[in-house]
């Protein structure tokens, strides 16, 4: 069950961060810290580790069971991260018990038909303590395979599974040796990441071009691990990693390159708006000019200062974004566009047009400040209110959308 682990729970930004605060309590059957301190325990001149284990630790333990205590009774969904994360950890430790067990066994039948169906399932469902504690346990498991030749890693390729995938990174001794397996149709861990991710790991990613973009890291990052023969290897039904790749994403490249384009759309239109905005306020100053010096008649105000800043910001701000967005429009969209070249221009087009419409409510609440604030001061705090209406507006639609592009493009996936 994947629910039933840390890996297979998909948590939002702050349960993660909750999660990861929230002590586990460690029951009697599982006291980890008194039995290693009996395995190991420490020289006793070394006086610092001591009063570190056996004073500063179990304090600080205490102190932030009894926050997390008044924390769970302020706010009830922590509890209830905090029973997720219980469940995860007894999961676990079953998990290790289970394969201790496991180990005692003297028929390899019976022990080999346990190991290879759990294992396999595991690293399908993409469960990586699992793997990882079964890989650990019993590392001959390396080797095993399904019906179809699939070992754990080929079968984590298949399943676009990154989690189990990077266990791999931690096995210096056979890891390369595992990526000149091949299966019964002659593809190797190359052909399988050519391969389409299945779709239940492709809606988990929002927009098609952002599932191109992970198909890509993917393919990438496969590449880099096999030899350069491999690349040119050819399968049972005569293609190569590369003719493979670009066959089976080519409705996903249309559908990406749709979605770009339906964004670009959208957004140049509202940079192009705001461009005008701020051309012709830039030429109209608020209250008119002196007729003797041709100066405007504000100018000596601090708020005027404020908004031939922001105004001027808003002005090339939103021409970068108009630019941005016209240079996704007229892009190649080649396969290799999605993996840096065309999110990147989107991340920049996002960030400058939310810093345009920013500069732009600033500009309009200045001069609102110098023809009117004056007299009616009244009127300046519903009026800044309500121009931080579109900000908020831009920010709550658009903002997830910057989070996952650059999370995507800049974040780690692959690694220990």
């Amino acid at each position: 069950m994947e629910s039933a682990f840390k890996s297979g729970s998909h948590l939002s930004f702050w349960e993660n961060a909750i999660y990861s605060c929230v002590p586990v309590k460690l029951d009697k059957y599982a006291k980890e810290g008194s039995r290693t301190d009996i395995e190991n325990p420490l020289p006793k001149h070394n006086l610092a580790q001591t009063f570190v284990r056996s004073f500063y630790i179990p304090v600080s333990q205490r102190f932030q069971a009894m926050l997390y205590k008044v924390l769970a009774f302020l706010v009830p969904h922590i509890k209830h991260i905090g029973e997720k994360k219980q469940a995860h950890y007894q999961a676990a430790r079953l998990v290790k018990l289970s394969c201790q067990q496991i180990s005692t066994l003297n028929d390899y039948k019976t022990y080999e038909s346990i190991v290879i169906g759990s294992l396999l399932l595991a690293a399908k469902l993409g469960v990586k303590e699992v793997v990882e504690e079964m890989l650990d346990s019993f590392p001959n498991a390396v080797w095993f395979s399904d019906d179809e030749s699939h070992s754990v890693f080929q079968l984590a390729i298949l399943h676009r599974q990154e989690k189990v995938f990077n266990i791999i990174y931690q096995m210096d001794q056979c890891k390369h040796v595992l990526f000149h397996e091949v299966d019964n149709e002659n593809n190797n861990m190359l052909h399988l990441a050519a391969r389409l991710a299945p779709p239940s790991k492709l809606n988990r990613i929002p927009g098609a071009a952002l599932q191109m973009q992970r198909e890509l890291q993917w393919y990438k990052e496969i590449e880099k691990f096999v030899p350069p023969k491999y690349r040119l290897q050819r399968n049972r039904d005569g293609k190569i990693p590369a003719i493979l790749f670009t066959t089976e994403h080519k409705d996903l490249v249309r559908e990406g390159e749709k979605w770009m384009k339906n964004a670009a759309n959208s957004c140049t239109i509202v940079a192009s708006l705001i461009a005008t905005i701020a051309f012709a306020a830039a030429i109209t100053c608020p209250g008119g000019n002196e007729d003797s010096t041709g100066l405007p008649i504000f100018s000596k105000e601090g708020a005027f200062t404020i908004f031939s800043i922001s105004n001027a910001l808003s002005l090339f701000t939103s021409a970068s974004s108009l630019l941005m967005f016209l240079s996704i429009l007229t892009s190649r969209y080649q396969e290799d566009d999605f993996l840096y070249v065309l999110p990147k221009r989107l991340i920049i087009g996002l960030v400058t047009l939310f810093l345009s419409i920013t500069t732009m409510m600033v500009a309009f609440t200045a001069t609102l400040y110098l023809v009117v604030g004056k007299y009616e001061e009244r009127i300046l705090i519903p009026a800044t209110v309500v121009a931080s209406v579109p900000i908020y507006i831009f920010t709550s639609l658009q903002f997830p959308l910057l989070l996952d592009l650059i999370y995507s493009t800049y974040g780690t996936i692959f690694g220990k």
